[in-house]
């Protein structure tokens, strides 16, 4: 029978996080040769998969959809707009709210980026994750 693990090493929350860093560290590194960070890669593959329908999506709508706060949002923003990637839009009828449009070379580079994170996630997750991602989406519940 193994030994029972104590200390730190017994919480699953403690290997989350670190299973968290990793996976992170290893998107980095593979976002790094398009010029993208984690973060602005989740900005545009939100805002390209919230307009999937033919509606931009608002600036407040790739923020909550990518778990990000509204200021560290409209700095990536501003930076992915100076890029040429993505364009802030008015809203037809809310004079405070902008809608993100990804550009040509937004989409390109984006779809360059997914492909990219899915081979991570096979390599990192496995074949089959939909257990584990079931299990994650639950504990979402918390927040």
């Amino acid at each position: 029978m193994p030994a029972r693990e104590h200390g730190p090493q017994a919480s699953p929350g403690f290997w989350l996080h670190h299973a968290a860093l990793v996976w992170r560290a290893e998107l980095d590194g593979r976002l790094h040769e398009l010029g993208l960070t984690p973060t602005q890669f989740l900005m545009l593959a939100s805002a390209g998969w919230l307009a999937r329908e033919g509606v931009a999506p608002t600036q407040q709508e790739v923020a909550e959809h990518a778990g990000a706060d509204r200021m560290m949002t409209s700095k990536v923003v501003r930076a992915l707009e100076e890029r040429g990637l993505l364009a802030r839009e008015a809203h037809e009828s809310d004079a405070r709210a902008l809608r993100l449009r990804l550009t040509e070379e937004g989409r390109e580079l984006t779809a360059k980026a997914i492909g990219i994170a899915r081979q991570l996630d096979e390599e990192f997750f496995g074949a089959e994750p939909e257990a584990l991602r079931d299990t994650l989406r639950v504990l979402t519940r918390f927040r």
